[in-house]
């Protein structure tokens, strides 16, 4: 059972750069036109709150002009907030990042009704390092190890490693198997057997899905099925590309979608999360050469392998 806690407001700011070519007078005409989901009453409230400032903290109001390229700074605020009974856990860290374990349902950083109860948060709180901010993604849904970057300075070198393919990501799933990966696999023999896949993926409707197109493929997975117990496979995947819910389409493709997913195959009506069914996706383990200390990093957490044993 999902624990509220009402009317939310976030710890740390949120802001908004102002673009060059808005027709807006004012940044409160700004803010209702450009998060016209928020209402004008809500920002409003916020501004004559003393909640919406420049960077410098001087404070914003009603009347306050646009100026082009500053930045805005507000407090996100949720009507109620579901905390998430789950730990985070620090691996190993040095004075510019540190690998971390999230756990499932916790969001890395703010999101829709997420304000405080996110991943970032928790270990700025836990730290007093209020510069930490993520070097990848990782959903709500997946629990598993993840970079942080600790040092402004050097926080590029740590995207870096992403973009150019300098770190391999491992993850452990499980799925229930095809009638046909059954009949051959389901006494645990001919094990592992492994996919190559390889298609084209754009956002679907609604936007935050994905879905396989024709066209060039532009994603990548590798992905091997370990163990076999009851009709449900333990896999490991490897993400060669990084686009958003990858490994959870890529295994939809080839008709094992993921236990206790509810995006995928079809989208579930949204309903407060039940703690006790997880979806079975853990990042499982980070290999990298640390671009700073030169220091071979090879940092796991526990995946599924129990359920197997």
């Amino acid at each position: 059972m999902s624990e509220l806690t009402a009317t939310a407001r976030a710890a740390q700011p949120s802001y908004v750069v102002l673009p060059r070519d808005n027709p807006s007078t004012t940044v409160f005409g700004f803010l209702c036109s450009h998060f016209a989901r928020i209402g004008e009453a809500v920002w409003r409230t916020r501004i004559l709150d003393g909640k919406v400032h420049w960077q410098d903290g001087s404070l914003i109001d009603l009347d306050t002009p646009y100026r082009a390229t500053a930045r805005v700074y507000y407090y996100r605020e949720v009507v109620a907030e579901t905390k998430i009974p789950f730990s985070e856990k620090i691996l190993c860290r040095n004075e510019h990042m540190m690998l971390v374990f999230k756990p499932h349902f916790l969001p890395v950083t703010p999101s829709g009704n997420y304000v405080n109860e996110c991943l970032v948060h928790r270990l700025r709180l836990a730290t007093g390092i209020d510069t930490i901010s993520p070097a990848h993604r990782l959903d709500r849904e997946t629990a598993g190890v993840i970079l942080m970057s600790l040092n402004p300075e050097t926080r590029h070198q740590y995207h870096q490693l992403f973009l150019n393919g300098g770190i391999r990501k491992d993850y452990e799933a499980i799925a229930r198997l095809t009638p046909e990966l059954l009949a051959l696999h389901g006494d645990g023999q001919g094990l592992p057997q492994r996919w190559t896949v390889k298609n084209r993926m754009q956002p679907a409707d609604p936007s935050f899905l994905m879905q396989v197109v024709p066209g060039e493929a532009n994603s990548h997975s590798e992905i091997a099925l370990l163990k076999v117990k009851d009709g449900r496979g333990l896999f490991e995947l490897s993400p060669i590309t990084g686009r958003t819910h990858q490994l959870r389409v890529h295994m939809q493709s080839l008709g094992m979608p993921l236990e206790n997913d509810r995006f995928y195959p079809s989208l579930q009506p949204q309903s407060a999360d039940n703690f006790d069914t997880p979806l079975k996706l853990v990042a499982r383990r980070l290999r990298f050469t640390d671009p700073i200390t030169g220091e071979k990093l090879d940092v796991g957490c526990d995946g599924f392998a129990g359920e197997f044993s």
